[in-house]
């Protein structure tokens, strides 16, 4: 766990997947970039999973993360939203480990916890804190400052994650 270690947050959505690349050296984050990859919402819903998909393999073969994390998807009241972005989460998470990188899945309370320190934080809070831990980031919308703070919290997990796999 010495040296620099690059880690790209995904967070995942049929319409907007945002993105985020750190670097990750011990205790110190930097900013690399962050964005969103937008579907077209007009589009059969395949074809906008092709497109995260491969959106995603572009951006992963050009800043080259050595990691990668992506949200877990949460319940809500709507069972068919969920689904679908179950898939979005898929073509998410396809991306990263079809290229050969570790990736690993954080609940969206967890992510809150670790960036603004309560689990319940709303996305202003998130964006807030994001531009303080990153100060060279200015994220253009909530997906890309949501998906800067997947990738802070797996930095600030990325230790105990990978001792347990190694313990296994």
């Amino acid at each position: 766990m010495t040296g620099t270690i690059r880690i790209i947050g995904i967070d995942p959505g049929l319409r907007n997947t945002g993105w985020g690349v750190i670097d990750c050296a011990g205790p110190k984050l930097a900013f690399v970039a962050s964005g969103v990859v937008r579907a077209d919402t007009s589009a059969a819903l395949a074809q906008r999973l092709v497109f995260i998909h491969e959106a995603l393999r572009a951006i992963i073969g050009q800043y080259g993360p050595d990691e990668a994390a992506v949200e877990e998807t949460f319940v809500n009241k709507d069972a068919r939203a969920t689904l679908k972005l179950g898939q979005a989460r898929g073509a998410a998470l396809l991306a990263p480990a079809g290229m050969g990188l570790e990736v690993a899945e954080y609940a969206p309370n967890r992510v809150k916890k670790a960036v603004v320190g309560s689990g319940h934080a709303d996305k202003g809070q998130i964006g807030a804190m994001v531009r303080i831990l990153l100060p060279r980031a200015k994220p253009d919308s909530a997906d890309a400052a949501d998906a800067l703070a997947i990738a802070i919290c797996h930095a600030h997990h990325r230790g105990a994650a990978l001792r347990l796999r190694m313990a296994t």
